[in-house]
């Protein structure tokens, strides 16, 4: 396996970080009392080409492999958590459909604007009754004529109040159960498209999710996203594909949080000394190093396999999983180390340890990776000779 970057991948991930540190840092805090990011921070991502990273460089984006990527996500990961989410939905799961799964005229039509930011892409699976039981779906979708006519609703989908572009899953045979779900591509000004309410969230300020509803809306055909029917298959692997790139971006946060917790635990001194002399704190350090490293391993490896166009279901799911585990865990140790400063608003470290908790539900919860990973397993199992 080879995780060596070009020197391009290399100066972007420079940028990136010189970015974070200098423009997206310093308004952290406004971003979390206003919920909203600053215009200045969209208009210099447009610049650096950052809504463009997955998209190929005939359509105007980045083209940027899996593990480069991940470099990238990895940089992200250090700031503020909604910035993060606004670009990560949008480079993952809000445009790798179109990329991976659109045809030509799909493509030209939508992805030019995407790569550019201009369209903000959106993904759209999860409704009332239909969380991590994705098949139990109640939006659906009428074909007549040149048209199929959708009716129904989705919540929680982030990006939904910034997104033109989103990627629906509803049915369209529903005697055929996951087989009989479609996935399309909806803009938002589609008639019959309505925003309904943002939700008020305990973590990601300045990244919105909000209800979508469908009243009659007319999509055409040529909107179909791969082959009707296949909707259910295409939204595992688009799931998938952003696996790795969710570790990278949780392996990015569990980074910065070592950081504040080595300069922290340096300054700070209890009974005579600073708090980095006292083993239970180089312990929680220690922990959270060798987690950190963990991670690192886990999600380039995985991203490596993707990019060599390799099976890697048991393995994104792994690295979703541990990934939202470890950010989980390290929030945590923080706090702690931190003491009563870490429970502060006024200080990063609780507004991590907020934002953290989110991972290990969307995008697939724990407990639904363990269960891929668990099918994986008999999958492997059952096809070795007894």
């Amino acid at each position: 396996m080879d995780f060596k970057l070009s020197e391009d991948i290399k100066f972007l991930k420079d940028n990136v970080k010189r970015f974070v540190k200098e423009v997206v840092d310093p308004v952290a805090m406004e971003i979390e009392e206003n919920d909203q990011i600053p215009e200045h921070i969209i208009e210099k991502s447009k610049e650096m080409g950052l809504f463009g990273l997955s998209i190929p460089e005939e359509y105007g984006g980045l083209g940027l492999s899996m593990v480069g990527k991940c470099a990238i996500y990895e940089e992200l990961g250090k700031t503020h958590n909604g910035y993060t989410t606004l670009i990560g939905a949008h480079t993952g799961i809000g445009s790798v459909g179109i990329v991976e799964l659109g045809t030509e005229e799909q493509k030209q039509r939508y992805l030019p604007k995407m790569a550019t930011g201009e369209w903000i892409g959106a993904f759209a699976l999860t409704e009332p009754s239909a969380g991590s039981n994705a098949a139990a779906l109640k939006t659906t979708a009428v074909k007549k004529g040149d048209r199929y006519i959708i009716n129904g609703s989705k919540h929680y989908i982030t990006n939904a109040v910034e997104g033109h572009v989103f990627t629906v899953m509803a049915v369209t045979d529903s005697s055929k159960g996951t087989r009989g779900i479609t996935s399309f591509i909806v803009e938002k000004g589609f008639p019959g498209f309505i925003l309904g309410n943002v939700e008020r969230k305990m973590g990601l300020r300045g990244s919105h999710s909000a209800e979508i509803f469908f009243d009659n809306l007319e999509v055409p055909v040529e909107n179909v996203l791969g082959k009707e029917g296949e909707g259910y298959v295409n939204a595992l692997k688009i799931l998938a594909n952003g696996r790795a790139g969710l570790a990278a971006r949780n392996l990015g946060s569990c980074m910065r949080l070592l950081e504040y917790c080595m300069e922290y635990a340096q300054q700070r001194e209890q009974f005579g000394k600073p708090i980095i002399e006292q083993q239970a704190i180089q312990h929680m350090l220690a922990e959270m190093s060798m987690l950190i490293e963990v991670l690192r391993s886990i999600t380039y490896r995985v991203a490596w396999m993707t990019d060599q166009g390799m099976r890697v279901v048991k393995e994104a799911a792994i690295a979703k999983l541990f990934g939202s585990e470890v950010y989980n865990k390290i929030a945590d140790l923080a706090v702690q180390i931190h003491g009563g400063l870490g429970y502060m608003k006024d200080y990063p470290i609780e507004r991590y340890y907020r934002d953290a908790r989110i991972t290990k539900i969307y995008e697939g919860t724990s407990e639904i990776q363990r269960n891929i990973i668990a099918n994986e397993l008999k999958r492997e199992y059952s096809l070795l000779e007894v």
